[in-house]
């Protein structure tokens, strides 16, 4: 990917795998939008580090499961930059709990921010890339879509909406030249990790028995969205690229 002066929004981008993507991002000339919804701080902190790469920057509190929420953050991206080329949509939540222990709200707010934000946010991007000739979008899924994980029900099947989603986007949106992939990833020690009751047992298995010999790091999953932002990946449409050093292989 060549420098450019492009924009690029990273959804929950402040911290974890999105951080890690936005700041790879701003090394290849990506003026930055990073959204949060709660920590302010580390927000901050990571607009500061993009901005030490030369690069604009915006940061914009939003819960991407409101639809109307998301409206105002893409008026935001148009008023100050007038464009949008990339978006990763990478922010997630999620109630871990057994199935006979789940609530409607539960459900709800878990497959509004991991699912529905997707489809409203495409929605909108799309109106900023079409300005520009195209864009690319991907999103962040994991393991979880395709394998049933303890106390993982509602997160899981809103990562499986979300691939199915993916899928559809990529044929309806790419008469308009916008490309859309996503990358499932296996275990990785991020913040989002420490809300799970069975951490422990979640990374001790991921370091024994990864295939590749150690656990996936947020770096591997940054480079493969880095990939299907590219140009090389122009002709991959509508797939989950699984960067899990072969874990889902095993039985």
């Amino acid at each position: 990917m060549k420098l450019t002066k492009k924009v690029a929004l990273v959804t929950g981008g402040s911290r974890g795998i999105g951080k890690t993507i936005a700041l790879a991002l701003a090394d290849r000339g990506y003026n930055i939008i990073i959204n949060y919804l709660r920590n302010k701080k580390a927000a901050e902190e990571t607009q500061q580090e993009l901005a030490a790469k030369g690069v604009e920057t915006l940061v914009v509190k939003c819960n991407v499961g409101d639809v109307s929420k998301i409206k105002q953050m893409f008026k935001a991206i148009d008023d100050r930059f007038g464009r949008l080329d990339i978006l990763v949509n990478n922010a997630a939540s999620g109630v871990l709990r057994p199935v006979m222990e789940l609530e409607e709200n539960h459900w709800d707010w878990t497959m509004n921010i991991n699912a529905k934000s997707l489809l409203f946010a495409a929605q909108e991007a799309a109106k900023l890339m079409e300005k520009n000739g195209g864009g690319r979008i991907v999103s962040l899924s994991s393991i979880g879509s395709i394998r049933v994980l303890e106390n993982y029900t509602t997160v899981g099947v809103s990562k499986a909406a979300l691939e199915a989603l993916t899928r559809y986007l990529s044929v309806e949106l790419a008469s308009r030249n916008i490309v859309v992939n996503a990358v499932s990833g296996g275990a990785v020690d991020t913040d989002a990790l420490k809300h799970f009751p069975n951490r422990e047992d979640i990374l001790a298995e991921a370091q024994e028995k990864t295939p590749a010999g150690r656990m996936v790091e947020p770096d591997d999953l940054a480079k493969a969205a880095i990939f299907l932002l590219s140009d090389d990946a122009h002709m991959i449409r509508g797939q989950t690229l699984i960067v899990d050093g072969g874990m889902s292989l095993l039985t």
